[in-house]
């Protein structure tokens, strides 16, 4: 994530509007469970809206000093920082209730890293499990916004058959004016 980025990441304003609208879309009548993993959090606000509706939530996150800041920052809460590489994942097989991403596929570089993040994340899932995601669609903005950082956005029309691909069933995918948001369940 390029200095720029980080900082709108880490505003008061990227808060408000996962909280107002994105989260609300996302996981709104989504039940997750109790035992949640979340992919990537960079610098946890989406952790930060999360905890509070968890019994456990455990993140994993690719970025050292992310993980070293959110892992310090949230010490002695249900919150477990693990500094991983969301594309072989360090937990066993059906370990975790559901799974949640918010805009951050679009920094894994290639399409066939998204796609073993996404069959990683059915590995481990429970069976029944959900996996609520979010991410933004592809603009020239956005594209320039992410200069000197990676971006690889997702098309949402690719989602559903990439999803089933990794294992996933009962896909929904939607698109607003904010981005796509996709459910998806682990065959039960």
């Amino acid at each position: 994530m390029n200095p720029e980025h980080l900082k709108i990441r880490s505003s008061e304003y990227w808060y408000e509007s996962l909280r107002d609208n994105i989260m609300p879309w996302v996981i709104g009548g989504v039940d997750l469970g109790d035992d949640v993993l979340e992919v990537g959090p960079g610098p946890g606000l989406t952790t930060d809206l999360l905890r509070p509706r968890m019994k456990v939530l455990t993140t994993v996150e690719l970025d050292d000093k992310m993980a070293a800041d959110l892992s310090s920052r949230l010490a002695g809460t249900n919150v477990r920082v693990v500094h991983g590489d969301a594309t072989a994942m360090p937990f066993e097989d059906h370990r975790f209730t559901g799974a949640t991403s918010f805009a951050m596929l679009h920094h894994v570089p290639t399409t066939e890293m998204q796609d073993q993040l996404f069959t990683e994340v059915a590995r481990v899932l429970k069976p029944g499990g959900v996996f609520a995601a979010f991410d933004g669609i592809t603009n020239p903005g956005i594209a320039t916004f992410h200069e000197k950082g990676i971006y690889h956005p997702i098309d949402p029309n690719t989602l559903e058959s990439r999803l089933s691909a990794a294992g996933f069933t009962s896909i929904e995918v939607e698109t607003n004016e904010l981005g796509w948001a996709a459910k998806a369940r682990v065959s039960a």
